[in-house]
């Protein structure tokens, strides 16, 4: 009886010893690797003339990647600015007229000192001085009509080069410059395919540094805080690989497990999000997934 009732209590003490052991093994979070997938839009359209772009090239920040069809652009351009020279030619003639105007205007305007200067001295007339202010009025009338006529001209001189600055603005936009430096993990166009503005082009990431998406529970939230460096796991052939991770966010709400993560009893619990980044020698990929312990001074 008593040889039983020993291996019973060495049997529960192996089967607890095993337990802690499983429960100590047992990561603080779980999750899968994300990046910032930019998609590289079209801005213009027309042909793509050239475009080169290979899946899993890594590209450059201001790196020209190609061009799409500018000559329309071009024609448009040069047929604005022929219309522009002749409304200006227009508004030429018109501001000689009113040159000349303003030059009757200045002798009218000394004929008036003259006659002012003889009515002083009693060898001028009232009238004279009526007549040359009478001139004078007319002459400044027709200078005003002038310039109201020459209103429209100049606004379509303005609107001529507005839209000259818009075609200037879509010729650069034609250029395809890469935006960010990164990976292009994919590939939507071909060169002399037919474009358009918003069309997809390719899709870019910065893949030197991925964010790790865990999830810790409220009990969790007082060990861990945003800079804290952490140990990030994979799995590999032979054992788990270990990163050293910082943690950059933390959810301010709960929200529910996702159901890829653990259990269906833990599923239930409110857990909280947490990003942390881990630099990329490589051999981290986007939705691999991941551990994540808060110190690796707990673990038995």
């Amino acid at each position: 009886m008593k040889q039983i009732q020993t291996i019973s209590i060495l049997s529960l003490s192996l089967l607890t010893l095993f337990s802690c052991a499983e429960q100590n093994d047992r990561a603080d979070g779980y999750g899968n690797f994300e990046a910032t997938e930019t998609t590289i839009s079209a801005e213009s359209n027309g042909k793509l003339m050239a475009f080169n772009v290979e899946e899993g090239q890594q590209l450059t920040q201001g790196s020209f990647i190609g061009y799409i069809d500018t000559i329309p652009l071009a024609l448009k351009r040069e047929q604005l600015g022929v219309s522009k020279e002749l409304i200006a030619s227009k508004s030429r003639g018109v501001l000689s007229q009113i040159n000349v105007l303003n030059a009757q205007l200045a002798a009218a305007e000394v004929n008036k000192v003259r006659i002012e200067n003889l009515i002083r001295e009693n060898a001028g007339t009232q009238k004279q001085l009526d007549d040359i202010n009478g001139e004078m009025a007319v002459i400044r009338q027709q200078i005003k009509s002038i310039e109201i006529q020459n209103a429209p001209v100049m606004t379509e001189l303005k609107s001529i080069d507005v839209q000259i600055k818009q075609i200037n603005d879509q010729i650069a936009k034609s250029k395809i410059i890469n935006p960010i430096n990164g990976t292009v993990l994919a590939k939507y166009a071909e060169p002399n395919e037919i474009t358009a503005f918003g069309k997809p082009l390719y899709k870019i990431a910065n893949l030197s540094v991925l964010e790790l998406r865990v999830y810790v529970s409220e009990t969790q939230l007082s060990s861990i805080k945003i800079g804290q460096e952490v140990e990030v796991k994979i799995d590999t052939n032979e054992d788990m690989e270990a990163f050293t991770g910082t943690v950059t966010w933390i959810a301010s709400e709960a929200e529910f497990t996702p159901k890829i993560i653990q259990t269906k009893e833990e599923r239930v619990a409110l857990v909280y999000a947490v990003k942390v980044n881990v630099k990329n020698d490589g051999r981290l990929k986007i939705g691999m997934p991941a551990e994540m312990n808060l110190s690796t001074n707990n673990k038995l």
